[in-house]
């Protein structure tokens, strides 16, 4: 005890000395934070610390500025968005206005907004693709948004924004635009049936997508009914992005060096391996409705657009199909992979005020609130992590929307450049010239061989 009863002693003279420097819980005063118009302070007993904007914008300026967007949007989307300019219009703080217009789709968008440019009508904000945001950077006409991006006190914390969404609207050090939506096509594969046909686990590789899709052929050639026996695999869809998912997935792609190609041994492999499957009836063509044809046990496998999940779900309840069905990657041995795609927000040049209000709108769009609202009325990619949690819900109810957003970690990009807008035009129409003429798989290196010519002549 003599020598226990001293280290008693240091203790509770140690505890008495940390109880005076705390404050009671009922007695602490949080940190206040205030927001001028170019700084915000944020306050406490020991500190003070103030955030400066660099914009060197008069924040009174704002006041009433009116801006007009324009979309490619019309019905559901148009809606919301509408939704959130009225939100937005009635709580900024800064007063700004702003007007929607829609241009109902994103060819006729990109054409009106580019006639636009010389005139006092073009428009402060557009959402348009990547490409178009591209092409008008290199035109002069739209704002580098990297010096809104970094401002301490406006600026966008991007660290929660996955790299395939952020990195797409990209221009040598510059920002030509900011993700306002992504999505992808994906392989969707019928669990329970694949089951059923002894394929115990989704495929991992290109040769064990073609082992199981003509397998289901096989299958569906032993059954009773002869008007099926050219069904089973995998429905041939010739949507660019599938094209170009397929070529990635085989490691190939349309750019090499900064320059369109198309005739390399990657492709070739991709597009003969595709045609081969074709060949021996483990793809088939001629379905009026794929997601139909899917939920009919007609295809182990379908590829679709996110936005197209719900539709799957609910074709699948139309027949009472209890099947479980799963979202995956385009099959490669790096655990498969995935195109990523869909729209952005590009500010135009205009005066400093009109480019940093636009860009104060486009900021409040990226926060999660609104970010979830625009996945649970699009189904589309949320473009925040941390969006995800706001989801919890909309996850348990859609549980193969959740699937494709595992797959976020393998999304790739498209081409970072403008002419990417009429070469994936002409991907998409040179694979399906491909399929309907039935080019043996011996020669698809003529098609692709033609499709980099005529991506040269196109990107001059």
């Amino acid at each position: 005890m003599k020598k226990i009863l001293p280290l008693f002693l240091v203790l509770s003279i140690i505890l008495s000395a940390c109880s005076a420097t705390e404050t009671p819980a009922g007695d602490t005063k949080p940190a206040s934070t205030k927001q001028g118009n170019e700084t915000e302070t944020v306050s406490t007993e020991e500190s003070s610390v103030e955030t400066v904007s660099r914009l060197e914008v008069d924040m009174e300026a704002l006041k009433g500025l009116e801006l007009s967007v324009w979309t490619p949007w019309y019905g559901v989307e148009q809606g919301l968005f509408e939704t959130f300019v009225s939100e937005f219009n009635t709580n900024n703080e800064w007063g700004i206005k702003v007007t929607a217009q829609s241009q109902i789709n994103f060819t006729n968008l990109y054409e009106v907004t580019t006639a636009s440019l010389p005139t006092e009508d073009r428009p402060d904000l557009v959402i348009a693709l990547p490409e178009h945001a591209q092409s008008w950077f290199a035109d002069g006409v739209t704002t580098d948004l990297t010096e809104y991006v970094e401002d301490p006190l406006y600026g966008l914390k991007a660290d929660d924004i996955p790299f395939a969404f952020w990195s797409q609207d990209i221009s040598g050090k510059a920002r030509v635009a900011v993700p306002a939506q992504r999505t992808a096509q994906v392989m969707l594969w019928n669990q329970t049936w694949a089951d059923e046909l002894n394929i115990n686990v989704a495929p991992a590789s290109a040769d064990a997508f073609r082992s199981q899709a003509c397998r289901a052929h096989t299958a569906m050639g032993k059954d009773a009914f002869a008007e099926n026996d050219a069904m089973g695999g995998w429905i041939v869809d010739t949507q660019p992005m599938t094209a170009y998912a397929w070529m990635l997935s085989f490691g190939g792609g349309v750019l090499e060096e900064g320059n369109y190609r198309f005739l390399s041994p990657d492709n070739i492999d991709a597009f003969k391996f595709l045609r081969e499957l074709s060949e021996a009836n483990c793809a088939w063509q001629g379905a009026a409705d794929p997601i139909s044809s899917f939920a009919n046990r007609e295809a182990l496998f379908i590829t679709v657009s996110l936005s197209d999940l719900p539709n799957v779900t609910r074709a699948f309840a139309s027949v009472e199909n209890r099947d479980t069905w799963v979202v995956l990657p385009f099959p490669n041995k790096n655990g498969g992979s995935i195109a990523v795609y869909g729209s952005s927000y590009i500010v135009m040049k205009s005066t400093p005020e009109e480019q940093l209000a636009a860009w104060l709108f486009v900021r409040w769009l990226l926060d999660n609130e609104q970010d979830a609202r625009w996945v649970e009325a699009t189904h589309l990619f949320p473009l925040r992590e941390s969006t995800v949690n706001l989801l919890g819900d909309y996850e348990k109810n859609h549980p193969q929307w959740k699937q494709a957003v595992e797959l976020l970690s393998q999304g790739e990009l498209q081409p970072q450049l403008g002419s990417w807008r009429t070469i994936k035009v002409m991907l998409g129409d040179g694979f399906a010239h491909m399929y309907r003429v039935n080019v043996p798989s011996g020669q698809v290196a003529a098609i692709l061989a033609q499709m980099e010519t005529m991506a040269k002549d196109l990107s001059k």
